[in-house]
């Protein structure tokens, strides 16, 4: 706790985002520790919490009514309760409720002027975040896992097992709400959990979890540097052109084939986000990276987010202009390049 908000640079308000189960009670209770003493390291410090109602199971506000209570029997304040309506969309009920969940939290925060969100994911969490994404044939940036940090988000535990802020809980009395669905095998994460995890480490000896969390540290700083590199070279390739409703980004295909792949993939996924795309799969970068081998104009690859990609050869918009593929742009000034265009203009 103390090294987590030293990081942060010792933030004097901050929230507890707390749901009543072990981990995050547990973090509330040492939480309210430094809270009870006002300072931590010497710099002042006040702490309250956050308990976020998603409507999601029967009984879910009395579960939040009494967490809150609890919460305040330890002495944080001031406690918030909100309630959030999860939304039905394509992206699975779990993504839904965690987007809601941290809107709650970020709308918390502003009320009470915190400079940082506590959150209870443990080292537990971390590996089955790195099983989860190895399933699933993720790249780096997943496989990296929880960062400890991001922006006001702090993740003080993901060094403790779930053992132990179940030792907390018994120590300090206090009676954790066990959710249901974290054992529900309708969930990958659950059975992640209760299935896979515990299967390994029996099959493979001890340790299994913390040899994952470790693999996803590691990969942190691995992500991080080629994020870095990555976004450097995208600020020097990326060429702004077309018109206040409809801005087109380019990049130069020569400068692109030069790159290492990762840092190209890279550049290329940041180009689809610029003009308004969603992350692209592994598969819709391939298919975007493709276009630098083709001969003459060539496309569109069309990327998340109504994004369309196209490639426009100099060689062939100067000796023949019209033979281009129908629907790609033929604007003489942006040949040789990757051109990444939004289908819709963005709204207002």
């Amino acid at each position: 706790m103390q090294d987590a908000l030293a990081d942060a640079g010792y933030p004097e308000r901050v929230l507890v985002a707390c749901s009543g189960g072990p981990d995050s009670l547990a973090l509330a209770a040492v939480a309210a520790y430094f809270g009870r003493r006002g300072h931590v390291d010497g710099h002042p410090v006040s702490v309250g919490a956050v308990v976020v109602d998603h409507q999601l199971q029967a009984g879910s506000a009395e579960v939040a009514a009494a967490t809150a209570a609890a919460l305040r029997e330890l002495g944080l304040a001031p406690v918030q309760l909100r309630t959030v309506d999860v939304a039905h969309t394509g992206m699975g009920p779990e993504a839904a409720a965690r987007d809601a969940r941290h809107a709650a939290l970020e709308a918390a925060a502003d009320d009470t002027g915190a400079a940082a969100v506590l959150l209870g994911h443990t080292l537990d969490d971390q590996a089955e975040q790195v099983l989860l994404g190895l399933a699933r044939g993720s790249g780096t940036r997943s496989l990296a896992g929880m960062r400890p940090a991001r922006g006001r988000l702090l993740r003080p535990f993901l060094g403790l097992r779930r053992a132990d802020t179940l030792e907390i809980c018994a120590v300090e009395g206090l009676d954790p709400w066990h959710d249901p669905s974290n054992e529900d095998p309708a969930f990958a994460r659950s059975r992640t959990r209760v299935e896979v995890l515990p299967m390994l480490e029996e099959k493979l000896g001890p340790g299994v979890a913390e040899s994952l969390a470790r693999t996803a540290a590691i990969l942190q700083l691995d992500a991080d540097y080629l994020e870095d590199v990555a976004n450097d070279t995208f600020a020097r390739l990326q060429e702004r052109t077309g018109t206040e409703l409809s801005q087109d980004l380019s990049l130069p295909e020569a400068a692109l084939r030069e790159l290492a792949p990762a840092i190209r993939f890279r550049v290329i996924a940041k180009a689809a986000a610029a003009v308004g795309g969603q992350q692209p799969s592994y598969q819709r970068l391939l298919a975007a990276e493709a276009l630098l081998r083709r001969q003459g104009s060539a496309g569109p690859v069309e990327l998340p987010g109504g994004v369309s990609v196209y490639r426009l050869s100099l060689a062939q918009l100067s000796a023949a202009e019209q033979s281009a593929p129908a629907g790609v742009p033929r604007e003489g000034a942006r040949c040789g390049k990757l051109v990444f265009r939004p289908q819709k203009p963005p709204q207002e």
